[in-house]
């Protein structure tokens, strides 16, 4: 499983997660001059090496018509890259910018942007969060929230190029670090406000946050919002191989190093703990509790199962159990609460003692084949993914068992190319022959 942790030891923003984020791909300024070409009106980006602490990383600036938001004329707190919102009852700045709403970012992005489906939901989604919490913070509601210009396409450059490195790094799971969101006060379109800015510290609800000596906003709205859309847990890094490395630096200097850490990296299963979740249903159809099944799935379950039971009333009932890591405890009992129709969840801590795993992709004439193999604790196992025996077995007439037992003589005959390996130059790769 791939994993994307962000280390958010100094908060986070859009500039400093694009930055870090641009850092794990092979080709950075082929990915910039991408984003140059999105045609964001106005919009210029541009990535540069910055040093913190003897740190190299990156740092990305956006212009917007030539100017870059943060500069000497503009409302700016400690790390100079974020927007603030306003609403059309407020008008006490004295920027001369116009004002852009709710309703002409979700124009610009849906009909003017070549992004992907997925992209521009991601991006329509973070501003929607945006809005969300402004409009609570100032008592208005959503479509009457207003953004400075300059601001206003800064932020719509950094959410969309994240919402891209995402999508192009395709992680499984996204986690993070909890957020440090500095201390003091930070000055706005709207006067003196305390440290979380009030937007952010909506956003960062139920999210793990601590504050510390550093004086200034270290998180703002823009990165708590990107962090509330993809980040499914908080917590310490969990082990992983690191594959790629990213440090996207903020433009102000501290005692520690401002940057956002990206690690890209493999899952390393290992022994850790566990929990495993458990609620006793008797009023639910088989549909629905499947439907909750899946959707503990896709939120990144280990496991997930039912028991039949008999309950009182002599009811039948069904046990719904899932096993999870400590760190997705919020969110599966979220989905239990809301899939299902439980009053409570018992929750039990479990060790585990698991085999390290491996996916190998086979050549064949019948296109890739996916062998999982698994070892540890003194014994290998290997099996196919049955959805390529599947294919096959629907291919050639045969069952699951023949072509299964003629892969494996096969691959006792010959050698089996991985799908990335050199051919062999007698061209001897898998060749399935089933007899009849």
């Amino acid at each position: 499983m791939r994993i994307l942790y962000l280390d958010c030891g100094m908060g986070a923003a859009g500039d400093m997660l694009t930055a870090a984020l641009l850092e794990l791909l092979p080709d950075p300024a082929a990915f910039v001059e991408r984003l140059n070409g999105l045609g964001i009106p106005g919009v210029r980006y541009q990535a540069e090496p910055a040093v913190k602490c003897g740190i190299t990383g990156t740092h990305i600036t956006v212009t917007v018509d030539g100017k870059e938001e943060g500069a000497p004329h503009e409302h700016h707190h400690d790390h100079d890259h974020d927007h603030y919102h306003d609403h059309e009852h407020t008008h006490e700045h004295t920027h001369e910018h116009t004002h852009t709403g709710l309703a002409r970012i979700r124009h610009l992005v849906r009909d003017h942007l070549p992004l992907p489906d997925q992209v521009r939901a991601d991006v329509l989604g973070v501003y929607d969060l945006l809005a969300q919490a402004e409009s609570r913070v100032h008592g208005v509601p959503m479509e009457e929230i207003h953004f400075h210009e300059v601001g206003t396409m800064d932020a719509l450059a950094d959410i969309t190029a994240v919402c891209l490195l995402i999508r192009e790094l395709a992680p499984d799971r996204i986690l993070a670090s909890p957020v440090h969101v500095g201390s003091g006060t930070v000055r706005c379109a709207h006067g003196i406000l305390p440290v979380p800015a009030p937007a952010t510290a909506l956003l960062l609800q139920d999210v793990p946050i601590y504050g510390g000596e550093l004086q200034g906003e270290l998180c703002t709205p823009t990165g708590a919002a990107l962090l509330r859309r993809f980040v499914t847990g908080f917590g310490p890094m969990p082990p992983l191989r690191p594959k790629a490395i990213g440090y996207g630096m903020g433009r102000k200097d501290f005692p520690r190093a401002n940057c956002l850490r990206a690690i890209l990296g493999d899952a390393e299963e290992t022994g850790n703990e566990a929990l495993e979740l458990r609620c006793n249903l008797d009023d639910q159809t088989p549909e629905e509790i499947g439907f909750a099944m899946e959707r503990l799935l896709e939120a990144g379950a280990l496991d997930v199962w039912t028991q039949p039971i008999g309950m009182k009333k002599s009811r039948p009932g069904a046990m719904l159990c899932v096993l999870c890591r400590p760190e997705d405890r919020a969110r599966m009992l979220e989905l239990l609460f809301s899939h299902t129709t439980t009053l409570g969840v018992r929750e039990y801590p479990v060790r585990r003692s698991v085999l390290t795993r491996e996916t190998e992709t086979l050549d064949t004439p019948w296109g890739p084949v996916r062998r999982k193999r698994s070892a540890g604790f003194g014994v290998k196992k290997e099996k196919y993914e049955y959805e390529d025996l599947a294919r096959i077995a629907r291919e050639t007439g045969r069952s699951l068992t023949e072509v299964r037992d003629a892969l494996e003589a096969q691959c006792r005959d010959k050698p089996c190319l991985s799908a990335d390996s050199p051919a062999p130059s007698d061209k001897q790769g898998l060749s399935l022959q089933i007899e009849p």
